[in-house]
């Protein structure tokens, strides 16, 4: 890494949330908070809204229609079997494989529009900050460039609020 970062590392939800309220107070924003599971007040306050619901509901939404499209088209209008007083149209034989395919759409198009705008992708080099990070440990990442001179004050912070590394 040739950036220079401030880590605070912390036991519990309490002491971070407390430091990480403290540090936004002062005008400072963390680059990262790694956390073993999502902490709602750190979300909010690093500003972090996601819109990829949004992306799955249209995901749905087009598959579906896609899947019931090419389902009548290809059981009624191209190809239909015309015997045994079956209808010309089996909509409900449509529906378990058009929700089946639906979610599986959904699944699959969500995955890969999240590993693009994480910018996950084989053979990157990930950028580990602390090694038991999302493990058992809370993590804020503080870039050194936005403190400036109130490093010393940040660092203050960070170690009176229970900072163990």
């Amino acid at each position: 890494m040739s950036k220079k970062y401030v880590l605070g590392v912390f036991d519990d939800e309490a002491t971070l949330v407390d430091a990480f309220e403290k540090i936004k107070a002062k005008g400072v924003l963390p680059v990262e908070v790694y956390t073993p599971y999502p902490i709602h007040e750190i979300l909010e306050g690093m500003g972090k809204k996601t819109r990829i619901t949004h992306a799955a509901f249209f995901y749905g939404l087009f598959a579906a229609i896609g899947i019931l499209g090419f389902l009548t088209y290809a059981a009624v209008i191209d190809w239909p079997l015309r015997y045994g007083g079956k209808p010309f149209n089996a909509f409900p034989s449509f529906i378990v494989v058009t929700i089946v395919a639906t979610i599986l759409s959904i699944t699959v198009l969500t995955l890969f529009t999240f590993s693009l705008r994480a910018k996950i992708f084989p053979g990157k080099k990930a950028e580990i900050y602390h090694h038991r990070a999302t493990d058992d440990k809370f993590v804020m990442v503080i870039s050194k460039e936005s403190l400036g001179s109130r490093e010393k004050e940040i660092q203050s912070i960070i170690t009176e609020h229970g900072e163990v590394e």
